[in-house]
């Protein structure tokens, strides 16, 4: 199934892929699956390339590369948009900005290396993969981009992911609203999504009874399943979603009412 015309012939770049239980990999797989090319992305080269092999496995006809990338680096960003141009991949439509880490660390004890790094990665790496292929977009007469931020950027945090996650996912809301308004006149959309607590492997060293507790606290009663977080990302890179541009799309399960 594919979204609209003319899918076959675009690319999504989706970063952050390497983990077969994440979102970034399921997101790929769905843009796969829709017709697209697709451009997997991680700091992780081996994890990178056996994920991309899932993918092909999964869908064979799919045409799929796996390229590695520190988003936080400009000489790594620019390194990886030239070598995706020079691919065999088609023109870029689309890029699903998901790379991201989490913190726990609380304010007081934060300490500012782990706040730059937290910020670089999760904030600054959505910038830097942008900048390089918007350009790209334009050239080509389509684009899309999503922003992932986060539920923790609308109500603060709490059990896992605190201050600086929270002010990491904020400030991608703020360079969402930005970049749509300033790319509009191009043609280009940007959204956000915000997911709730999902059932991947971010949260590492949390217990049986901590994944519970998250479940319980959200009023469907449950985590999202990556994949479901992958099918608005890939809707929202559509041409259905062509007159939708600077929102939040919040898939929480109800955590936060907006």
């Amino acid at each position: 199934m594919s979204y609209g015309t003319g899918v076959g012939q675009r690319t999504a770049v989706v970063t952050g892929t390497s983990s077969l239980k994440g979102i970034g990999y399921q997101t790929a797989l769905r843009f796969a699956k829709e017709g697209w090319g697709v451009a997997m992305l991680d700091i992780n080269e081996q994890g990178v390339k056996a994920a991309a092999e899932a993918v092909k496995a999964a869908v064979p006809e799919a045409v799929v590369q796996a390229f590695t990338v520190n988003v936080a680096d400009p000489e790594s960003v620019a390194k990886v948009k030239d070598a995706i141009v020079a691919s065999d991949l088609p023109p870029v439509g689309a890029l699903a900005n998901i790379a991201g880490i989490p913190s726990p660390m609380g304010f007081l004890e934060l300490d500012l290396a782990t706040w730059n790094k937290v910020l670089a990665v999760n904030l600054t790496g959505s910038f830097l993969l942008a900048q390089a292929l918007v350009p790209l977009m334009i050239e080509n007469g389509y684009g899309r981009v999503v922003n992932t931020s986060s539920v923790t950027a609308q109500h603060g945090g709490g059990v896992f992911s605190k201050t600086s996650y929270a002010a990491a996912k904020a400030g991608v809301l703020g360079l969402t609203r930005g970049m749509a308004r300033e790319l509009a006149e191009y043609g280009i959309t940007v959204n956000a999504v915000a997911p709730g607590v999902v059932n991947t492997e971010i949260r590492v060293g949390t217990d049986e009874a901590t994944e519970k507790a998250l479940a319980e606290a959200v009023p469907l009663g449950r985590q999202a399943e990556p994949w479901e977080i992958a099918a608005l990302i890939c809707w929202l890179s559509s041409e259905d979603s062509a007159y939708i541009t600077g929102c939040t799309h919040s898939i929480n399960g109800g955590t936060y009412i907006c």
